[in-house]
């Protein structure tokens, strides 16, 4: 059996991971990708976790990553509760659904649970996160910025009552929205590879913006 290995990304792994976050993501949401440089960037950001950034090793070589930055609920009072936000996370794609992106999250959601933070939210297909407690973030009264609660966007406690009387807004960082101007130089330091407009990149589209069935209206905080 392959020695599967988990621990903490060093520097030395930053170009190995980025390289594998550009497959992963490459032509997976739109032609192309931008989360390698996105990861790129927020290791540079005040909201980044570097606790909560791991890599996993196969034989000792780097075949995925996981990241985390800081993230809030603002409260209709308008306090903000610390939560933290998972994402992105990359297994190189000739190894998917071998069990390293399992075997990864589930330790990265264990570590955030030992760091003693509340809650993890996050934002993805549902059949891939209801199976680690996932669940819409309605069930809280935790809405997006526009009032809506979104299927795709779901949240976990870390611990009982960790959302008991917690309503309001969620707030992300800054650091997952880069300025994109730079995306294209950043990228040409990579290998070519071939945009290509896929069927799937629609199923995103319309998973992303799907609104929970039972709240097509959205509320909103004042």
């Amino acid at each position: 059996m392959k020695k599967i290995t988990i621990r903490n990304e060093q520097p030395a792994d930053y170009r190995r991971v980025e390289e594998i976050t550009r497959k992963a993501f490459w032509n997976l949401y739109a032609p192309g990708a931008s989360e390698h440089y996105l990861v790129h960037t927020m290791r540079s950001h005040g909201d980044y976790i570097p606790e909560l950034s791991f890599v996993i090793e196969r034989e000792g070589e780097i075949v995925g990553s996981i990241h985390f930055t800081h993230a809030w609920v603002v409260t209709p009072a308008g306090d903000e509760v610390p939560i933290v936000h998972l994402g992105p996370v990359s297994i190189t794609p000739e190894l998917h659904r071998q069990g390293f992106g399992r075997k990864l999250i589930t330790h990265a959601i264990a570590s955030a649970k030992a760091l003693g933070h509340r809650a993890i939210v996050l934002g993805g297909f549902t059949y891939h996160y209801h199976p680690y407690g996932f669940t819409g973030t309605k069930k809280w009264s935790i809405t997006m910025p526009d009032g809506k609660f979104y299927t795709g966007i779901m949240m976990l406690p870390l611990f009982d009552g960790a959302l008991d009387n917690v309503t309001g807004i969620i707030k992300l960082s800054g650091a997952l929205y880069p300025d994109e101007s730079g995306v294209e130089a950043f990228d040409a330091s990579f290998p070519p590879m071939e945009k290509r407009v896929l069927p799937h990149q629609k199923e995103f589209e319309r998973a992303a913006a799907e609104v929970d069935k039972d709240d097509l209206e959205g509320i909103t905080y004042g």
